[in-house]
């Protein structure tokens, strides 16, 4: 675990002293070079994934919960997630469509509301095996995507919109892993590209900001030590979020989703060793 006694002591140092005690702080996380490798890696892939390169953000989950355990880890990345959701909203903020969010919204509080309490009464050992359930559920769901070369007629009632509100609400709080719900959900109501991604990244902004105060006062997994290595991480998710944009459209789409899949697969069984 990584929060300290000296919190405050902590945040008094760094804002006279600034660059030693960042140093400080980011030490504290004991993390060898190879793990810095991947949190980096991690950092850069967040941004790709929320202004556009698909997929790539269930493989982050796993590599995260893997370096700093299943409730920490959840911690760490939901401020990267909203910092990339930032660019994403800036970049497509035009091409949202609100009937869809606000139809979602209600439903998905209600999960979040479920996945908090249920993430306050287990340990972290079952939290990481709750996470990597629902990774692996969600790979299925992408898989399931791939193979289908037609559509599937899907409801567009209330029903059908709760539960996917509610199963992402539940899936985005325990592992921030309700990209796949959230796509199947947007695909079906036919939205263009655009207009899906525009979307998506409001969608994710408001509901990522609305988890926050959860994981500062509740789980206590965000703190001065935690947020540090956010903003660290900064410069990573904003290059990646520009790769994002410039590399879409020329990444060859069924060969890198394959490898992503494969990847996140092999990544989230770790999760249960």
């Amino acid at each position: 675990m990584f929060f300290r006694g000296d919190l405050f002591q902590k945040s008094y140092t760094c804002i006279v002293t600034n660059k030693p005690a960042l140093i400080s702080i980011l030490d504290s996380f004991h993390l060898n070079p190879e793990q810095w490798f991947w949190v980096i890696l991690c950092a850069l892939f967040v941004g790709m994934a929320k202004t556009g390169v698909a997929g790539i953000g269930m493989f982050i989950v796993p590599i995260l919960a893997t370096i700093f355990g299943g409730k920490t880890s959840a911690g760490i990345l939901l401020p990267m997630l909203s910092m990339a959701d930032v660019f994403a909203v800036f970049y497509y903020h035009q091409h949202a469509e609100w009937k869809y969010i606000l139809k979602l919204l209600p439903s998905t509080v209600v999960g979040v509301l479920v996945g908090l309490y249920v993430g306050n009464i287990v340990n972290d050992q079952q939290f990481t095996f709750i996470m990597g359930i629902i990774i692996l559920v969600g790979l299925v769901i992408m898989v399931w995507r791939e193979r289908k070369s037609v559509q599937v007629a899907i409801p567009h009632n209330w029903l059908f919109s709760s539960a996917a509100g509610l199963l992402g609400g539940f899936s985005t709080m325990i592992g921030n892993a309700a990209g796949p719900v959230m796509a199947v959900y947007l695909l079906s109501m036919m939205l263009p590209k655009n207009s899906f991604i525009g979307t998506g990244a409001w969608f994710f902004l408001i509901i990522n900001l609305f988890k926050i105060p959860f994981h500062v006062a509740v789980w206590k997994t965000i703190d001065i030590n935690t947020f540090t290595l956010d903003l660290a991480m900064f410069p990573a998710i904003m290059i990646g979020a520009v790769l994002g944009f410039k590399l879409v459209k020329y990444i060859p789409e069924k060969p890198y989703r394959i490898f992503i899949i494969i990847a996140t697969a092999l990544a989230a069984i770790k999760l249960f060793f």
